[in-house]
Parts: C-alpha cells; sequence; structure tokens
C-alpha cells in the first residue's frame, strides 16, 4: 500500500524516495519475468470450482455450472479462484494495492454518480483484498485474449488487443504518478468523454450500438424496474416469481406469516442503514418494506444467496429497490495470507470504497441470520441506478480494443488510489517490456482456461459434475 496514505505508520517519502522503490522492486523482479505461467503438478481446475460449490445454493449449482460452460470467456468469468492459484505462482513485484481481485472485462461498466452523472469503472469488489496489483492488469489482459478468442478475432489481433490495454495501464500509472493526491482522488472517467474518446475508433455502425447501450443503461432505474419486476396481487404490489431465477421470499418461506417476514426484514435494514452515512441513514429510513425475492445474478456468483427488496417512498409510484449480496471469502485470500477479522461485507464495502471514483450512497453491509439459520455476511446496494455493461460477444477488434484500454486506465485510476502510484510507474518505467511479458501470459492464459473449460465439460459428460440443461 501507498506509505504515504493516512493512518499509516511507515516513514513519510518523497516522491524519489518512491520511485526508487520502484526501480529496486524492477532490479527483483525484472518486468520480464511476468510473462512466466507455470502450471502446477496436479492441478485441477474442476476440484477448485466444486470446493467453491459447498457453500451456495444447492439447487443453484448446476445453473452455475451451465453457465460458465456457455463459453471459454464465460468459464473464465466463473473461475476467479482457479486464476488466484495459478496467480499465487507467478513472480511478484512487492508493489501493494487494494486489488479488484475479478478484473475481467465484464466487470467492468457504467453507473450513476450521486450527482446523476453516468460514469465508467469497476464494478464488481466480491473477491476485493490487498495484493500484487500485476495480479488484476493479467485478469484483465487474459480475459481480453479469452474474449477475443471467442470472437472469432486471429491469435495476432488478440495479442494487438491485450499488449494495448497494458500499455494504456503503463500510460495510465505514470499520468497518475505526476498528479497530486486530491487531483487522483477526484479523477473519473464520464461516458461522455469516454464515448469521445472511442469514436475515432470504430465506424459508425459500432457507434449507434454504443449509444444504444448508454441510453439503455440511463433507462435502467427504480421505476423501470417495478414495472419489469414487480405486479399488483390480490391488491397489493409484489415481486412476481420467474424460477430459478426469481423466487419470491412467500415462495421460500410459504409458512412464515408476512408480518414476521416484514418485522426481520425491517430489523435487518435498520442495522444496515448504521453503516451508511447519516444523510442517506435518514433516507434509507424513509421508505418502508414491501416486498423481497431471491434472484440469480451473474456467472460467478449463481448459488451464492442474492436478495432484491422493494420499498417505497412517498407512495407505490416512489420506489427504491436494494440489491443484497452474500459476500464470502475473496477468492484470492487463501493465496495471501490474508489474517483480516473484519465481515466480508464490510470488505467489499471498504474495497470498493477505496477503488471506485465514485460510489453507490446506498452502499452498505451487513451480517445477518438466514433461512437455514446460519449467520451470513452480506452487502447491500441499489439494485439499478443506470447500470449497464458491454455486450462483449458483439464486439469488432477496434472496438474491444479501445473497450479494453477504457478499463485498463479505470484499473490504473483504482490502483493509483489505493497503492503507491509513484513506485508502480517507476517499476513499470517507459519501455515495452512488461506489456509484453503481461501480453505473453495472458496468450498462455488463455490456453489454459480453454483446457479448463474442457475438463469441466468432461466433467459433466462423465457424471462427475451436475449441469442445468
Amino acid at each position: 500500500m501507498n506509505a504515504n496514505a493516512p493512518g499509516t505508520s511507515a516513514p513519510w517519502l518523497t516522491p524519489e524516495d518512491r520511485a526508487c522503490l520502484g526501480r529496486e522492486a524492477r532490479d527483483q523482479v525484472p518486468p520480464e519475468a511476468h510473462a512466466e505461467l507455470v502450471r502446477a503438478a496436479g492441478r485441477d481446475p474442476v476440484q477448485v470450482l466444486v470446493a467453491e460449490d459447498a457453500s451456495r445454493l444447492p439447487d443453484l449449482v448446476p445453473l452455475r455450472h451451465a453457465r460458465m460452460l456457455a463459453s471459454p470467456f464465460a468459464f473464465f468469468r466463473g473461475a476467479a479462484g482457479v486464476m488466484a492459484a495459478d496467480l499465487a505462482r507467478t513472480p511478484k513485484s512487492g508493489l501493494t494495492v487494494q486489488l479488484c481481485g475479478d478484473a475481467h472485462l465484464s466487470n467492468f461498466g457504467m453507473f450513476a454518480s450521486p450527482e446523476r452523472n453516468l460514469l465508467f469503472d469497476i464494478n464488481d469488489f466480491d473477491e476485493t483484498i490487498p495484493g500484487p496489483w500485476e495480479w488484476d492488469v493479467k485478469r484483465l489482459s487474459a480475459s481480453l485474449v479469452i474474449a477475443a478468442h471467442d470472437n472469432g478475432f486471429t491469435p495476432r489481433q488478440a495479442r494487438k488487443i491485450a499488449l494495448a490495454a497494458v500499455r494504456r495501464y503503463q500510460a495510465s500509472m505514470a499520468e497518475l504518478a505526476a498528479l497530486g493526491n486530491l487531483e487522483v482522488w477526484y479523477t473519473k472517467l464520464d461516458v461522455a468523454e469516454a464515448r469521445r474518446q472511442i469514436g475515432d475508433q470504430i465506424d459508425a455502425r459500432t457507434g449507434k450500438r454504443l449509444d444504444r447501450a448508454i441510453a439503455k443503461a440511463r433507462s435502467r432505474d427504480h421505476r423501470r424496474s417495478l414495472q419489469k419486476l414487480t405486479a399488483i396481487v390480490d391488491g397489493r404490489r409484489r415481486i412476481v416469481g420467474d424460477p430459478p431465477l426469481v423466487v419470491p421470499i412467500s415462495d421460500l418461506a410459504p409458512e412464515t406469516a408476512p408480518d414476521a417476514i416484514e418485522s426481520a426484514v425491517g430489523d435487518l435494514l435498520e442495522r444496515y442503514s448504521q453503516t451508511l452515512p447519516v444523510g442517506f441513514r435518514e433516507l434509507v429510513r424513509s421508505y418502508r418494506f414491501v416486498d423481497m425475492a431471491r434472484k440469480v445474478v451473474g456467472v460467478g456468483s449463481v448459488g451464492t444467496r442474492c436478495w432484491i427488496v422493494l420499498m417505497v417512498g412517498r407512495d407505490e409510484d416512489d420506489p427504491l429497490f436494494l440489491q443484497v449480496k452474500e459476500a464470502g471469502r475473496s477468492a484470492l485470500a487463501d493465496h495471501l495470507g490474508d489474517t483480516s477479522s473484519i465481515p466480508h461485507g464490510e470488505r467489499v464495502v471498504t474495497g470498493q470504497r477505496l477503488m471506485q471514483a465514485a460510489g453507490d450512497p446506498f452502499l452498505g453491509y451487513q451480517t445477518t441470520i438466514g433461512l437455514d439459520g446460519r449467520s451470513r455476511d452480506f452487502y447491500v446496494r441499489q439494485l439499478a441506478d443506470w447500470k449497464g455493461s458491454a455486450d462483449v460477444a458483439t464486439m469488432l477488434p477496434r472496438m474491444l480494443r479501445s473497450y479494453g484500454q477504457l478499463c485498463a486506465w479505470s484499473l490504473a485510476r483504482a490502483h493509483a488510489r489505493s497503492g503507491d502510484r509513484i513506485a508502480i510507474a517507476a517499476y513499470l518505467g517507459t519501455d515495452d517490456v512488461f506489456a509484453q511479458a503481461v501480453t505473453a501470459f495472458a496468450e498462455g492464459y488463455a490456453e489454459l482456461n480453454s483446457l479448463d473449460h474442457a475438463a469441466m465439460r468432461a466433467a459433466v459428460e462423465a457424471g462427475l459434475v451436475r449441469s442445468q440443461g
């Protein structure tokens, strides 16, 4: 972490001292070493995934596997734990930051800032934890190569896409190293600016598709969720079931009286509100609980306990949808010697607040007792607030390259907030060695991921692993 961060006990270092640390790290672990990818003897990716399933809802585990089998990229999205074990065997620079922990392409996207601006940034922090900054860079670059292969691009095109992203990370870190602390903290990427940057690198058809995606993100708000997810049932507003993707609480706990559910959820929300700033704490309290349901989300998260909660304020046309998502142990924790004792919901929220340029004002956390009587950690955020993500599968090479560069810039900015940006920039230097090395790693990892995907499919076909459909 940054030796000059407030509250640290490390001595204050000048910019030159910090640059010296980066150069010393470069001497000890040369950038070219990051091309290294060692496949450990006895490595079993399927076993890693099956072990993760133990803490998930059994009825949703086959759906998780089915989603991961859809393509090598889908498999990669759900295999953060597999890659964490592989990264643990790679060289480390010794410079740490707050990691996203799962910085693949689809974990970046659009969302609204509290000031109602549409921003682009990292938007998933389930695996966040302090660790080597290069782990995030390697996961991002590998995701680019894998996505390029899935889209049918040539190996040369895939290499250029990954190389451009790592170079952008390197250039961005150098730019951030020259800024003051407040400048770094306030730096953000407005979607309008991102669209301008991409504009001259894509054709008219792709530009129109991008504009539609931005417009779609702006349309995703709480009123749209109200129309899409609810209906009037017996004179009362209720979340409509769509099992197994959406299952109302009344179906999961049919013998529990509605008043008891409302009381229990109200207590949970009150305790969650204590983790919010005072103003938003009072805002949450101004809403009343209406209904809740279990909702399946993502690929890697399938099987974890995730709820959507409908609340209303002034009247039924004033909805607030919250997402209450289970937070388990980070997939990277076992490989980084993590000894933190804070609840995992707090870990996720802390990581997001450190890394994201402008966070969800409703972001908070809670530990509660589940329907099975076990204590579990959760974090809470808005379900829909101008959220949008790019459709990677439809991207042409130039668009994927531009998008990868935007993700790389966002990752560098996030790392610069918690780590020593000057030391990292000095480690990276001005040559192309690190970029070339990480791109070679990404190409090798794409091949390994394809083998892992095939191994998962073989395990399903052999009846060793359950998959839906």
